[in-house]
């Protein structure tokens, strides 16, 4: 290069020059420089590149770049090139340029300025395409920013490696040539590469790759060109792009940010080349090469594939690869001209069927921007973007004169076929008779997909079933539109089917996951509105992964089912519309396919929450898919029957249903089942139990599974539908017995009942040696015996089929003793199996007990179809059976068992050991046996044996009285002597051996005990005597009790054992306490007879006893709670005197200082616990408020202070009202107490009125459950004291109702007690009946009265104030029975108070009932006080409403003694109120004198000659009025006999308020009083009075508009306009002028009355009216002006608002008109501005701008009317054919009509519309609320006009 001639001063000035003149000047500028001096390019060239670097320092130095900065440079940059083209080819100052300027201003530019950067970009390639300077691109610029791509993207590991070895590699693959110069400055060129961000590099890149191309394009290769190096382009271009391509395939499969400046920058230009070559010849170290767009592609799709299966925001990078690529080769693009140098064939993505695959996912991708680009990409595909997408093959159709309509088309689809008219997709109902070809089907597709996406609901609603239903039926046929992107693939039709239903069900599933509720339920019912059977086969096509995903998640939806669980249906519509659709789908599969669908449809209950009527949905689809299945079991069956066998064997010989498949079914099948136990509600399990074993019966033969599967299947089934009287039990049964027949030995026989006799020998044989075993081997051997038991009662038939299980029974329990030590038989496994069959037999029995019910025989089998006859075996017979085998095996058991309950008194020779660490535990441990394997496998033998033993004596004592069974009663106490006299343990493995030995004592003693007797009784003197002589004339029990709480005490008391292992013997001790306990109740049932001064028990040892068990109450387990409760009650009851007073020596009683003790102890474990059992809060009741405490008043009331049972109960109902279940359990134990003892009631009045007001709405199933499925829980709640009325606690115990309910029960039947007041028997309780029923009315009837709340006269309807005020009035009128004289006058006082105040109808409802009831019983105050009241005519028309409806019926149910006297003092004041004013006591006294007249006064006969009185007659024509005018008619027959059916007496019972309650009526079983019904009915008629007035007024309305086409009707309309703004002006702004006098009504507006003036008087008054007309006519005309100049600066737009509602909106839309001076705005109703919130936001909006009342039924008739007026009409309204905001030109006369909020643009709407027009959305919520979009389209027109008026003012 030259020196640099010119100093700084110099150039700084030429700088400044350039900053001062355009670009554009620059030029010309050099050149006049360089003609005026000596100065050449080059020397001028290098003066200014040194300046450069100063000017992008000083920018970079400050961190901005300001216009000042970016002028400079631009200027300094434009001159640089200019002179670098002046210079020619010096390809050296252009390298110098690149190194000292290009690179440093693009990293600057990235920073600072990216038009700067494209500014300078374009500038310098200029140049280079000017000066065809390829070469030092490619030996600079390319390699540069290769490896900056390199290090950025980290394939340049080493940032001090060698660039050059980079570049030469092959990871790129990139060319030698290259590169040859990158070596000088190599420092230099390291550091700035080094810190090049990625975009940048890739987008210098581009660009020169783009320049290279049009260079190359632009110069075709010639020999002359090639001589001057034109055609270097070329091959520079080849060079790059092969870099390019390369480097492309790594950064795609590399981090978000690497593929985003590839798709951005680096694709677009890659295929830009490939549109113009489609392929290029390269050299790579010297080797040719070619790069084929074909290969490429190919590349291209590998990588999108990877993509795709990596994550969503690689498939959404996919997907826009793919877009780019269709982008530049659409579907448009032919291949003919394609010339492919490697000989393949062209690559088309289209063929892929993988490609297909994606787009299906994509468009069903939980993602919104994922499934836009998939309907993008499925556009470009079918050439369908929107840019060409066509409906002309439909919409542009135009035929012959009217469009016809199909027939049968009802008003929906007619909807439909208009929607869908308006929204582009044309008359597809025209072409139904041709088809629809593939492209229509596909523009359907799109269009119902579409609007899923974007459109608004009515939209979808009104075209979705239309469109569906002709795109399925044109679509499965040959012709479907999956034929276009089949390209062979498909072979068959069931293919294509497949392939159909798999683009449909895209629809269905974006429709199920719809946001909007309403467009969910609408595709719902779309899809199985279909119907499949005219589809035939294809049904089976429908997606099996459809069915099995979306379509089960929408059946899980809770919005499809609003109709589930009422009035106690679990089903819905939904429901049984899936059930058919499964049932048609799995009718066409093969039955291995059906096996396995089925199967994976059940399987959903293990991967799927399902809710209730989701699980229901999925067990009524599981059913309905198993039906069929069992075809070919009912052929086998069948041909069984006719005696077939051996053939039918033969022929499904390789058929037989598979093993593995049964086993899987019935797994998921118990899955579903136990699913159902989360929903406790019996109805709903029930339900589910029924279809489950449907399904199971259809489709899994039960001999055809294993034993063990069948087994655990049955045991999920709740006991109750399986038991006998269950509901399932005959079902269950059809399935085990039926196709189990098999040949055998030339007969037939059962081949479950063969496997089912065969498990005792099995279960109780072991092929592998089993010497020890533990708890779990326990319980896993129980459970299976129990399973076993369940099922072998359900299959026996016949007792002859029990008689194997007999035979093992007696061969194997007479050598238990010998086979003990065998090694394969275990001795525990069959005494197992004996305690199962015995607890399975005594739960036959307790079920039969109750229900009745017995075994069916053969006989019934072979005749159940057809004569459905019964011939029973008893019960009784099978307990027979047992029995006989259990005693003869009884001796064997007692010897088995001594032998093995000797290891508790081998205890004190026992060492420890040391156990594994997985036993000892830490911390304590866990609560398992701290004993070696052997020892813990002795000690549950002897438990087992001990309780077969005690087992068995139970059951033959109760089966066979009389018999002697010494041994095994002997052996219990033994036993039971021994444990308790056990010394003191000294080690840790000695106390464990006593817990075992307590454990094996529990359920003995228990079983025991149960069994008591007259021979047991002899039996235990006898024992007692010899093993315990001390007790000898002592009370029997005293020592062996207190010997075995001290035993366990001292046990307790070492410090052997860990806090788990305490826990466990304190609940064996409680267990045990209470079977000791309840000998002598057990005594006393089966009333044995003591010997004369012999007791069990002394009264110090239950006081002992007593105090024991409360000490430990505080801290007892879960585990031991009801076994101490229990205690506390049997102790109690010892306690007692009475019937038990034999039973306890000198007993005492209990004192109140020992209940207080209880209550507060009982009180501190029922708070600890966290979850409230039946169980427990039951027992709790029964045990503290125990009926023996309850009568003694000292319990209660202490010296005006609460007793120990009233502080409990206080403490009780307090925390009650959080717990629904306490409160409720509460209720029926206290009312029952209270009942039996009325005296104590006055106690409890505050506690009876929180009972009465409680109501907790919550329905608590977990009670229903444990009452249904826990055995203690029964029992505790059948212990409690309850009221004779058992059907009201049974129906309504788990309801909000049940706490009043009791109550009132309870003083509905202390009201028959108080009727015996006067007998000799029971005096007091009936004298205390009657007295606590007065103070309690009188207590609630001051509560109504004088409570903060239920006082209240204003409260809303269904509120807390209105439960509690229904509340206290319904017990109000139960309580009317107790009114007596004394009381009267105060009840009545209150009653008034209370009548004359304001209350809703439910709740005055019951005033007038109970004020019926008070004067029925007390005739005399109808006089003296109803009929004075009745003559107040200014009382509220409410109350008096009340007392017409009493008097009426006081008339009609009072006494035929005086009834009369009643009528004849009642009619006459309630005769007037027929004239009444107010309409609702107008026509509810027209009912009711109706009724009256009715019953008294008798029709009078036309023929009789007698003269009739005058009032007669009256009565008569005025019954004869109100029986035949047609609007009493109607009243009357909206009543519905509600007069007829009320009976006051009745509806004073608890059964008349509570227990006729409807389904619908769940508001606290109030029903419809008669004053709403008269309301209702009033109501009805005003609106329908309303509708026929609105109606005449829109009928004026549009005659109004359809007036006036001239003109001079838009001047009418200002006109009316500017009177509207007048009259609505301020007072000051009009002056407050008066132009008419108005007269007084004292006045009379004759003549005469001016004469009160004087004539000179009324003439100055005259005067004075004539100058105020002249001053208001001033005033009008300067006000029209004004009209006038702002009518002028009005734009021509008028918005129409009439769909809209919403007074926030409309406010809006006005201020926002007068913001813009709209013409104006069209509202529904006019009067909207008046509204208090339209005026605080329009802010007088609306006095300016013209409001124009357009009633919405009149809207259609407007726009007409405009559009002739000359106006364009347009909508904003998102549709097919809407155009975007931006690319629209408003016409000057325009109506603009805005949809509603949610539901848009109606379709009758569209059609009138000259256009519509959508706001362009870039955002994921598609909508903007319609006052902002308003906005926006009035702003557009403003601006659109504004800009047409400035482009006229310039031009003028």
């Amino acid at each position: 290069m030259e020196p640099n001639p010119m100093s700084a001063a110099l150039i700084s000035s030429l700088s400044n020059s350039f900053r001062q003149i355009p670009l554009s000047a620059i030029p010309p500028m050099l050149d006049c420089i360089l003609a005026s001096t000596p100065l050449t390019p080059l020397s001028l060239f290098s003066s200014l590149l040194d300046d450069l670097p100063n000017h992008i320092e000083g920018a970079n130095r400050d961190g901005k770049l300001d216009s000042h900065y970016r002028t400079n440079i631009a200027s300094l940059v434009g001159a640089l090139c200019h002179l670098l083209t002046k210079a020619k080819t010096n390809h050296e100052s252009l390298q110098s340029f690149l190194w000292k300027g290009f690179i440093p201003l693009m990293k600057m530019g990235h920073e600072f300025d990216r038009e700067l950067l494209n500014q300078v970009a374009d500038s310098v390639f200029d140049v280079v395409q000017k000066s065809n300077a390829w070469e030092v691109l490619e030996a600079t610029l390319v390699p540069f920013f290769l490896r900056s791509i390199g290090i950025s993207a980290g394939i340049i590991q080493n940032e001090e490696l060698d660039g050059t070895r980079w570049y030469r590699s092959s990871v790129l693959k990139v060319s030698n040539d290259l590169i040859e110069n990158l070596d000088t400055n190599k420092d230099y060129t390291h550091s700035l590469s080094g810190s090049f961000p990625l975009p940048l590099s890739c987008h210098v890149l581009s660009i020169i790759l783009d320049a290279g191309l049009r260079n190359s394009l632009a110069a075709p290769a010639t020999d002359s060109l090639l001589q001057n190096g034109c055609c270097y382009a070329v091959k520079f271009t080849a060079d790059l792009l092969w870099n390019l391509c390369n480097v492309t395939e790594r950064l795609l499969l590399q981090s978000l940010e690497n593929r985003s400046c590839t798709i951005g920058f680096l694709l677009p230009v890659i295929f830009k080349a490939f549109v113009s070559h489609s392929s290029f010849k390269i050299s790579v170290h010297g080797q040719a090469h070619i790069l084929s767009r074909n290969h490429f592609f190919m590349r291209m799709w590998t990588c999108c594939r990877k993509l795709f299966s990596l994550g969503s925001l690689e498939r959404r990078d996919a997907y826009s690869i793919l877009s780019l690529y269709l982008s530049y080769f659409s579907c448009t693009e032919t291949s003919e001209s394609t010339d492919m140098t490697d000989g393949s064939e062209e690559f088309d993505v289209r063929s892929e069927k993988d490609l297909w695959n994606e787009i299906k996912r994509g468009l069903v991708d939980e993602e919104g921007l994922v499934r836009k680009q998939s309907l993008h990409i499925l556009k470009t595909v079918l050439c369908m973007s929107s840019g060409s997408q066509c409906h002309s093959g439909i919409s542009e159709k135009k035929s012959q004169g009217k469009h016809s309509v199909p027939h049968g088309v009802t008003k929906r689809e007619m909807w439909a076929y208009n929607e869908a008219k308006s929204l582009g997709v044309g008359k597809l109902s025209n072409t139904v008779d041709s088809g629809l070809n593939s492209r229509q089907q596909w523009e359907a597709f799109l269009l119902l997909f579409e609007m899923l996406e974007e459109y608004g609901t009515h939209l979808i609603e009104a075209a979705w079933n239309h469109q569906i239903t002709l795109l399925l039926q044109f679509s499965v046929s040959r012709d479907s539109f999956v034929s276009t992107i089949s390209r062979g693939v498909h072979q068959n039709q069931s293919e294509i089917w497949d392939e159909v239903f798999s683009w449909l069900s895209i629809l269905w599933k974006r429709g199920f996951c719809h946001d909007n509720p309403q467009v969910r339920c609408m595709i719902m019912q779309s899809f199985l509105g279909i119907e499949w059977s005219k589809y035939g086969s294809c049904v089976k096509s429908v997606p099996k992964s459809f069915i099995l995903g979306p379509l089960m998640e929408a059946l899980n939806d809770p919005v499809h089912h609003n109709d589930f669980g009422v009035k106690g249906v679990y089903s819905s519509k939904t429901i049984e519309g899936a059930a058919q659709f499964l049932h048609q789908f799995s009718s066409y599969l093969y039955a291995r396919e059906r096996i396995i669908f089925l199967n994976s449809l059940a399987s959903l209950a293990k991967r799927k929450s399902f809710s209730r009527a989701g699980l229901m949905g999925l067990a009524e689809c599981i059913a309905a898919s198993a039906f069929g299945v069992s075809e070919f079991n009912d052929n086998k069956a069948k041909s069984c029957e006719d005696g077939l066998v051996d053939n039918l064997q033969q022929e499904y010989a390789s058929e037989n249903f598979p093993h593995d498949d049964g086993t899987e079914l019935l797994d998921v099948f118990r899955y579903v089942l136990d699913s159902s136990k989360q929903h406790f509600n019996p109805s709903y399990r029930f339900r589910v139990c029924k279809k489950v074993v449907e399904a199971a019966a259809s489709s899994v033969p039960a001999s055809d599974v294993p034993l063990e599967i069948l087994l655990h299947f049955i045991s999920t089934l709740p006991r109750e539908v399986t038991d006998y009287g269950g509901s399932l039990r005959v079902r269950v049964q059809d399935w085990l017995l039926q196709n189990h027949y098999t040949v055998h030995w030339g007969g037939i026989q059962m081949k479950l009942l063969a496997s089912v006799n065969g498990f005792p020998e099995r279960f109780t044989s072991h092929h592998h040696l089993v010497q020890n075993f533990d708890d779990e081997d326990l319980d896993a051997w129980e459970l299976e015996v129990r399973r076993w038991a369940r099922v072998l009662f359900l299959i026996i038939k016949e007792e002859h089929q029990l008689v194997p299980l007999v035979t093992f029974i007696q061969n194997n329990g007479t050598n238990i003793c010998k086979q003990n030590n065998h090694s394969e038989w275990i001795p525990v496994k069959f005494l197992i199996l004996i305690l199962g069959l015995i607890q399975e037999i005594q739960v036959m029995q307790s079920k039969t007990s109750k229900r009745g019910v017995k075994i069916q025989t053969k006989s019934e089998i072979d005749l159940l179809e057809t004569e459905k006859q019964s011939s029973d075996t008893e019960v009784s017979d099978i307990y027979t059976m047992f029995t006989d085998p259990l005693l003869f095996i009884l001796e064997e058991l007692v010897s088995f068992a001594n032998l093995s309950c000797s290891i508790f008194s081998a205890s004190s020779n026992m060492e420890d050991k040391v156990l594994p660490s997985s036993v000892r535990g830490r911390l304590g441990g866990p609560s398992q046996r701290r004993l070696s394997n052997s020892l813990t496998t002795a000690a549950l033998q002897a438990k087992i044996s001990s309780k077969a033993v005690a087992c068995i004596y139970a059951w033959c004592a109760q089966l066979r009285s009389g018999i002697l069974l010494n041994s095994a009663f002997t052996f219990v106490w033994k036993f039971f002597f021994n444990t308790i006299a056990s010394p003191t343990c000294h080690s840790e493995t000695e106390a464990e051996v006593c817990i075992a030995a307590y454990e094996a004592l529990a359920p003995a003693l228990k079983a025991f005990v149960s069994a008591f007797s007259p021979q047991t009784l002899d039996l235990f003197r006898e024992n007692c005597k010899s093993l315990l002589p001390a007790i000898e004339g002592k009370p029997w029990l005293d020592s062996l009790v207190l010997s075995f709480l001290q035993n366990i005490n001292d046990l307790l008391a070492v410090g052997f054992m860990a806090r788990t292992r305490r826990a466990v013997l304190l609940n064996w001790k409680w267990i045990c306490l209470e079977s000791l306990l309840s000998i002598p109740y057990y005594a006393f049932e089966s009333k044995l007879q003591l010997e004369d001064d012999s007791f069990f028990f002394s009264d110090a040892a239950v006081r002992h006893i007593f105090t024991d068990i409360v000490e430990s109450l505080e801290n007892a387990g879960e585990g031991s709670v009801l076994p101490m409760l229990r205690s506390i009650r049997l102790t109690l009851e010892l306690f007692a005197s009475g019937r038990l007073s034999s039973i306890v020596s000198r007993c005492n009683g209990v004192d109140s200082q020992m209940i207080w003790r209880l209550v507060r102890s009982s009180w501190i474990l029922h708070a600890s616990c966290n979850k409230r059992r039946v169980a427990h809060i039951a027992a709790l009741l029964s045990s503290v408020l125990h009926p023996s405490l309850f009568s003694d008043v000292d319990m209660h009331d202490t010296d005006n202070e609460p007793g120990p049972l009233k502080w409990f109960v206080e403490k009780l109902l307090e925390e009650g009202t959080k717990s629904p279940r306490t409160i409720r359990l509460a209720a029926l134990h206290l009312t029952g107490l209270w009942l039996s003892n009325p005296r104590t009631i006055k106690y409890y009045i505050k506690e009876l009125k929180l009972l009465t007001l409680y109501g907790s709405v919550a329905f608590d199933e977990d009670f229903e459950a444990e009452l249904t499925g826990n055995h203690d829980a029964r029992t505790e709640v059948t212990l409690l004291a309850k009221t004779p009325e058992s059907e009201l606690t049974e129906a309504l115990i788990n309801t909000e109702l049940y706490a009043r309910v009791s109550v009132a029960n309870l003083f509905y039947k202390l009201a028959d007690l108080t009727n015996r007041v006067g007998s000799s028997s029971g005096k007091k309780d009936c004298q205390a009946a009657l007295e606590s029923g007065k103070l309690f009315l009188r207590e609630l009837l001051d509560s109504v009265v004088n409570d903060k709340d239920l006082a209240k006269e204003l409260y809303k309807k269904y509120s807390a104030i209105h439960r509690r005020k229904i509340r206290a009035w319904q017990m109000i009128c139960v309580l009317s029975q107790f009114v007596d004289d004394d009381i009267v006058g105060e009840v009545t006082h209150c009653l008034h108070i209370a009548l004359y105040r304001n209350n809703l109808p439910s709740v005055r409802q019951y005033l007038e009932t109970f004020s019926i009831n008070i004067y029925l019983k007390s005739p005399s105050l109808v006089a003296e006080q109803l009929v004075p009241i009745l003559r107040d005519y200014d009382m509220r028309p409410q109350a008096l409403s009340s007392y017409v409806f009493i008097a009426a019926n006081v008339v009609l149910h009072a006494s035929k003694e005086i009834q009369l006297r009643h009528l004849d003092e009642l009619l006459p004041p309630i005769l007037p109120l027929l004239t009444s004013h107010h309409h609702s006591l107008r026509g509810f006294t027209q009912v009711l004198l109706h009724q009256v007249l009715c019953k008294f006064v008798p029709p009078m006969d036309p023929r009789s000659s007698e003269f009739i009185p005058l009032e007669k007659r009256c009565f008569e024509d005025l019954k004869l009025y109100l029986a035949k005018n047609s609007d009493c008619m109607r009243l009357r027959a909206s009543m519905e006999g509600y007069l007829d059916a009320y009976n006051p007496k009745t509806s004073i019972t608890p059964a008349g308020i509570f227990v006729n309650r409807v389904e619908e009526i769940g508001f606290e079983c109030v029903p419809t009083s008669l004053m709403e019904q008269v309301l209702n009915f009033l109501n009805d008629v005003r609106e329908d009075l309303r509708c026929l007035m609105a109606k005449d007024t829109v009928t004026i309305k549009n005659e109004s508009l359809n007036i006036g086409e001239g003109p001079g009707s838009m001047e009418k309309l200002s006109t009316a306009c500017e009177e509207k703004l007048f009259t609505e002006l301020p007072k000051d702004a009009q002056l407050d002028f008066q132009k008419k006098i108005t007269f007084s009504k004292h006045e009379k507006p004759e003549i005469d009355s001016s004469s009160l003036l004087g004539k000179g008087e009324a003439y100055k008054q005259l005067l004075e009216m004539e100058k105020e007309d002249d001053l208001l006519n001033q005033l009008l005309k300067s006000r029209s002006l004004a009209m006038e100049r702002i009518r002028g600066n009005q734009q021509d737009i008028i918005l129409v608002a009439s769909l809209l509602d919403r007074i926030p909106n409309l406010a809006g839309l006005a201020r926002t008109c007068e913001v813009f001076k709209a013409l104006g705005l069209a509202v529904a109703d006019a009067k909207i501005v008046h509204d208090k919130q339209f005026q605080l936001i329009s802010v007088t909006a609306e006095k300016w701008v013209p409001i124009i009342e357009v009633p919405v039924n009149s809207v259609k008739q407007f726009l007409e009317k405009k559009k002739r007026e000359g106006f364009s009409i347009l909508g904003l309204e998102q549709t097919a054919n809407s155009v975007p905001l931006d690319q629209y030109i408003y016409p000057k006369k325009t109506v603009l009509v805005l949809g509603r909020e949610k539901e848009g643009i109606p379709v009758d709407i569209i059609h009138i519309l000259d256009a519509c027009i959508e706001i362009p959305q870039l955002g994921v919520v598609r909508s903007l609320n319609v006052h902002v979009s308003g906005a926006i389209a009035l702003w557009e027109y403003t601006r659109q006009q504004r800009s047409l008026w400035l482009t006229t003012q310039q031009n003028t």
